[in-house]
């Protein structure tokens, strides 16, 4: 499992990432405080406290593609 922190600022931005999300057949999650939702889920992710970075779980041990197209949303 690969982890990071991103952060998901507009109605934009989550549609874009679910778009970019589905592309891959791994599974991943975003945690924000004891609340995980998967996230080819743009319901679950409007669930979720979006005014703060949220934790992304990658259950992939290749997620290196995976990452540089989400590179806008990662929090450094």
């Amino acid at each position: 499992m690969t982890k990071t922190k991103v952060f998901l600022q507009a109605i934009n931005d989550v549609k874009d990432f679910v778009t970019i999300v589905m592309r891959y057949d791994f599974d991943i999650d975003l945690v924000s405080g004891r609340y995980a939702v998967d996230a080819k889920s743009i319901m679950g992710i409007f669930s979720l406290d979006l005014s703060k970075p949220i934790e992304l779980d990658a259950h992939t041990d290749d997620a290196e593609d995976f990452f540089k197209e989400i590179e806008k949303f990662i929090v450094k």
